[in-house]
């Protein structure tokens, strides 16, 4: 399997599983069932989640089918514009799902601003993955674009794949600033997982696991930042990343992170250590695991110019 065979299968993931959470939250608002929407919201997470290496494998197979013969580069251009923007869109409405669960562990109810937001953005995100979806399979198959027809329109100038090369490789202050985001995005993030994690492995037994649960939006928020920072570089030279092996042991140590970030804010096992109690065997076993696989997501970020000769 190469890379634009994971693409063909990693590229429903957001589109088919948004259309299934959306309809699931409609379903879940209609029946006024608050567990429904909860496991919703958990959905969207994951789906957040996934498009990450859907988005990256579909610019990997962008390099490599874009010198095949028939194959129009003006058409991996558009889709990858589409993409990009569907994958903000995305990573907003997951952002957002978090946001609701989150709350909803700590006060046992869901928020009806939190919901509409992510209805909103899902609705946003689901009207751009399909013209998305269709630009990409008229890359490989143009006769499916009927007599006349044009394609969809454009994302604006400043959210085009194109536009943001240009704004990181003319600029020579951009590069060093987004380093020193994302290393603040890092280290805010590997902070509150290790304090957290700590706890469930037994130490600070003085205070309970909820206090610690309140510090998890400061560890998304560098999760953000770091997704935000190392889109850019992904966009500006795409080339030094899809080739390189740390990178992909980088990315797929991060999907596996972002998953126990989840079960950190949702599952029951954590939020039930209270002052004083140790955390099952199961928990601690997860909180080893995630520390390792954080200082793995670094390490392979470090060893970039290293071992992938991506610099």
């Amino acid at each position: 399997m190469n890379v634009p065979h994971l693409h063909l299968i990693l590229n429903h993931v957001p589109t088919i599983g948004t259309a299934i959470a959306l309809g699931l939250l409609l379903l879940a608002l209609f029946r006024r069932n608050e567990q429904l929407t909860r496991v919703t919201l958990e959905l969207f997470c994951v789906i957040a989640l996934l498009t990450l290496p859907a988005y990256l494998s579909g610019v990997g197979s962008g390099l490599a089918i874009e010198k095949m013969e028939g194959i129009s580069k003006e058409a991996i251009a558009r889709h990858h514009d589409g993409a990009l923007q569907s994958f903000i869109l995305m990573v907003l409405t997951g952002g957002a799902a978090w946001l609701g669960v989150w709350r909803y562990r700590r006060v046992g109810s869901l928020s009806t601003a939190n919901i509409v937001v992510v209805l909103v953005l899902a609705l946003l995100t689901m009207g751009g993955l399909i013209p998305t979806a269709t630009l990409g399979g008229e890359i490989r198959h143009p006769e499916m674009l009927a007599v006349g027809e044009t394609a969809p329109t454009a994302p604006p100038a400043w959210l085009q794949a194109s536009s943001v090369q240009r704004f990181v490789l003319d600029h020579t202050w951009v590069w060093p600033s987004l380093e020193t985001l994302h290393f603040i995005g890092l280290w805010l993030l590997f902070g509150v997982i290790a304090l957290v994690n700590l706890r469930l492995m037994g130490m600070m037994k003085a205070a309970p696991f909820s206090a610690f649960h309140r510090l998890l939006p400061w560890a998304a928020l560098g999760l953000g930042i770091n997704l935000f920072t190392g889109m850019f570089w992904v966009i500006a030279t795409p080339e030094q990343y899809m080739t390189n092996i740390s990178f992909g042991w980088k990315m797929g140590l991060l999907l596996l992170a972002g998953a126990d970030l989840l079960y950190l804010t949702t599952f029951d096992g954590p939020w039930n250590v209270k002052e004083g109690d140790e955390a099952p065997a199961f928990g601690k076993a997860l909180a080893v695991s995630a520390i390792a696989l954080w200082v793995g997501v670094m390490y392979f970020g470090r060893m970039l110019p290293f071992i992938g000769n991506a610099f």
